[in-house]
Order: C-alpha cells, then sequence, then structure tokens
C-alpha cells in the first residue's frame, strides 16, 4: 500500500499528493500526524487552530468510512510514528504536499532519508501554491526581493497557462484494514475551542467588492480564507482563477503570500534576522513593559486597542489594523519586531509563518521594501480614515470608550515619529 500523508492540504478535493497516491493504482492510507514537534510550542491547551484541525480531520474520517476506508490519526513526532506503521505495513511509498517552511523542510529530509532505508519512495508535489519557489525567478535564475516585478512574472506565467482544479472527489482503492482507534483531543494534551470558523466559501460577491471594502474593518469585507489557504481546507488553484475573474486586487494579495513563500524558501534566515543585513545591527530598545501594555490593549489609541480585543478574542485581526499595529509596537514604541511576529504566531488563526514574517518584516521596515523606515503610520489618522463611525472600535472596546473612560495615548505620535526617524538613520 501507499500513505498519502495530510499536512497542510485538509481536503479530498483537487488535493494533488492524494490524486498522485490513487493513480499508483495501489490500496492508499490517509494518514495525520499531531506532531509532537509543533505541539510543544503551542501555549494554549485550547488552541483554536488545533480545534480547528481536529474537527476537519473528523469529517474527512467520516467521509472515508463512507467509502470503506479511514484516516488514520497519531500523535507523536514523524519519526516514530513512520516507524511503527513501517513495522505494521508493507508501504511502498509516502505522498505528500510540499510545505516550504524551514522546519518542515528539514522534517522531509529526515523522512525521506528514511523511505530510502526502507526501500519505499518519498513523493512531495506542489499543492499549497499556485508556483513554487523555484518557478517564478529572475531572468538569471535568482529570485526576486522586490514585490512588484516578481508579480509580474508571476502573473505573466499564470494567464500563459491558467491551473487547472479537480472538483471531483476520486477515492478510489482505499486501503482497509482493522478498524483503527484515533486519538482524542485530551489524549493529545488539548481542550476543545468552542469557537466557531468561518465557512470555507469562495464567496464571489465578496471577492468583486474586495478592492472597494477590504480597507474597512467594520465591514465584514475580506474573505476570512486565510485560515483556509494555512490548512488547505480550500484549493488555492480554484481561489486564484475565481480571483483571476473577479478581482485583480484579491489576486494581488494571493500573490503576496506566494512571495513569502519564496522569501522564506531562498531566505530561511529571516525567520530570526532582517532580510536586509544592515539591519541587524539595529538593537530595538523598546521595554517589555511597553510590549506588554500593546498585548493588553492599552496603548490608548483606538484603533491599536481594538485590534489587539479583536485578535486575542477571536484569533482574527483585520489586514488594516494588522498594518496599523504591527507598524506601532515597531515604530512608535521601537519594540523588537520579533516579539510581535511571535505574539502573533501564537494567537493568529490564519498564522503561516512566511506571511507572518514577511509581514512584520515589512512594517519594522527591515524586509523586502526599497524605502521602508519612512512609513510610520498614524494610528488616530488611520481610523479617521478607516473607522470614521467608530463602528469596529466601539465594537471590540464599547461605546463608552468615547465618554470619559478611554486610556491616555502611552506616546504621543509626532514624538515617536521623529524618535523613529532618528534610531532608523543610524543605518540609513
Amino acid at each position: 500500500m501507499v500513505i498519502h500523508w495530510f499536512r497542510r492540504d485538509l481536503r479530498l478535493i483537487d488535493n494533488t499528493a492524494l490524486s498522485a497516491a490513487f493513480k499508483t493504482g495501489l490500496p492508499v492510507q490517509p494518514i495525520f500526524i499531531f506532531d509532537s514537534n509543533i505541539l510543544s510550542k503551542l501555549r494554549l491547551k485550547d488552541d483554536r487552530r488545533v480545534t480547528f484541525i481536529y474537527k476537519t480531520l473528523m469529517g474527512i474520517d467520516a467521509q472515508l468510512r463512507q467509502r470503506g476506508g479511514l484516516l488514520r490519526i497519531y500523535h507523536g513526532t514523524p519519526t516514530e510514528v513512520y516507524e511503527k506503521l513501517f513495522r505494521e505495513f508493507q508501504i511502498t511509498a509516502i505522498f505528500c504536499n510540499e510545505d516550504y517552511e524551514p522546519y518542515a523542510r528539514e522534517r522531509d529530509k529526515i523522512i525521506a532519508a528514511f523511505c530510502k532505508k526502507e526501500s519505499a519512495e518519498f513523493v512531495a508535489v506542489k499543492d499549497h501554491v499556485v508556483f513554487a519557489p523555484h518557478e517564478v525567478l529572475k531572468d538569471d535564475g535568482t529570485p526576486y526581493n522586490v514585490f512588484t516585478p516578481y508579480s509580474r512574472r508571476w502573473l505573466t506565467r499564470f494567464e500563459e497557462n491558467l491551473p487547472d482544479f479537480d472538483i471531483t472527489m476520486s477515492l478510489r482503492q482505499l486501503f482497509t484494514s482493522a478498524d483503527h482507534s484515533n486519538p482524542s483531543l485530551a489524549e493529545i494534551g488539548f481542550e476543545e475551542n468552542t469557537f466557531v470558523p468561518p465557512a470555507a466559501e469562495v464567496n464571489e460577491a465578496l471577492i468583486q467588492n474586495y478592492e472597494a471594502t477590504r480597507d474597512l474593518p467594520a465591514l465584514a469585507g475580506t474573505s476570512r480564507l486565510g485560515l483556509h489557504l494555512r490548512f488547505g481546507t480550500v484549493s488555492i488553484r480554484r481561489l486564484a482563477r475565481e480571483a483571476h475573474r473577479l478581482s485583480p486586487k484579491f489576486l494581488a494579495e494571493l500573490i503576496w503570500r506566494e512571495f513569502y513563500q519564496m522569501i522564506i524558501w531562498y531566505y530561511p534566515q529571516t525567520t530570526m534576522k532582517p532580510f536586509r543585513e544592515k539591519y541587524e545591527k539595529l538593537k530595538f530598545p523598546g521595554s517589555e513593559g511597553d510590549f506588554k501594555k500593546w498585548t493588553r490593549a492599552e496603548t490608548g489609541y483606538p484603533l491599536v486597542d481594538a485590534g489587539m480585543r479583536e485578535l486575542v478574542e477571536t484569533g482574527f485581526m483585520h489586514n488594516r489594523v494588522r498594518m496599523v499595529v504591527a507598524s506601532f509596537l515597531t515604530k512608535h514604541l521601537l519594540c523588537d519586531w520579533r516579539w510581535g511576529e511571535h505574539f502573533f504566531a501564537q494567537h493568529l488563526l490564519d498564522f503561516e509563518l512566511a506571511s507572518n514574517i514577511g509581514g512584520w518584516q515589512w512594517s519594522a521596515g527591515i524586509g523586502v521594501d526599497a524605502a521602508p523606515y519612512f512609513r510610520i503610520f498614524n494610528p488616530s489618522e488611520q481610523q479617521k480614515k478607516f473607522d470614521p463611525q467608530n463602528e469596529y472600535i466601539n465594537r471590540w472596546l464599547g461605546s463608552n470608550h468615547f465618554f470619559g473612560t478611554e486610556i491616555e495615548p502611552m506616546i504621543e505620535h509626532k514624538f515617536a515619529r521623529e524618535r523613529c526617524l532618528q534610531f532608523f538613520s543610524q543605518v540609513k
């Protein structure tokens, strides 16, 4: 038999590796591993993402059982799990979809070496992106460091050959064996979170109106599909084709996602270091006390504080507000961008390492950007422009916020801006 290893591709429709596994003509056993190397780093025992993954897996298992198969779920390190599986079954190949993050690359090298030792194949294919990192490069074969020329090349390639997607669920020769007892959430060390995730639906009307509504946090004007792209519960190929048909601006956001996937592939050191090496010498002087106020939504800037409340309470934060919040931490408070990146990683439902790193470095002015350090958002002006009726702020801070109960701003914008420019001038 062959294994299909579910990772960031939690769907049965338009799943490249799953289709490739079935094309072998051999019985296919789908599995999922709750990787203890990853889970051990999660702080919250009721982490919303773990609940989302678990419930999604239960749905996949139910569909497989209707067709005479089942999903085997394991908890442990991938090496431990595969040692057990290879002892139990005659496995000729493991099929999975590629993952471009540093930990995933190292994990896959280990499992590929294990397969070789066991005389089995390890087959990883592209599925998580439209174009893999090596597929959109400069003419000389080097990676792009600037988004605009990358996006032009990406779009040209996309329009030359629009990606196909398979809307049929081809679950042919599923492997059948004795029943398998999947672990409960409690058995992997977590508790169920009661949140209700957004639907994994491509809303055509929303995408069509995306450019007009995307910057207004009071509206339901963004797709909230980031969570589903992160875990593969929607097909990026289908979404990109719909975006190309309906909204260039929405498609541009998908291209940004692939740009950051490319950056983290070629520059894995950016997970901890600035993309632009000259900024490595900068020592952000922001205090831990100021950082704590930011995490507790106590900055005194309503748009920043509302965003932080939304994040902690729901696992989401509106994209425009993310930029303001991140800019405030790194440029008003001069706190290390890695502190904010780590906090977002703990709380964001749609946390994706490449995009989170890229977004925080962009906000901090040390990433892939031509003239970054001048961009210092004024939180008050951003509020007036994008939440003029205070609807978003009232939703998260309460309508009494503007009647004498608000917190005094912890730092004055003009002073913070001048201090930030002086700070960055060290390496101009």
